[in-house]
Order: C-alpha cells, then sequence, then structure tokens
C-alpha cells in the first residue's frame, strides 16, 4: 500500500507539476 500510494502520487504529482509550469509558462 505504501508503495503503491508512493508511485501513485510521484505520477500525479510529476502531471500536476508539468501541467502547473505549462499554464504558468
Amino acid at each position: 500500500m505504501s508503495k503503491v500510494g508512493i508511485n501513485g502520487f510521484g505520477r500525479i504529482g510529476r502531471l500536476v507539476l508539468r501541467r502547473l509550469l505549462e499554464v504558468k509558462s
């Protein structure tokens, strides 16, 4: 559960960060 949660959060976090960067740009 911990590994899955971290992996899922990391993937979502990366997508969110990329979207935020694109919006900011």
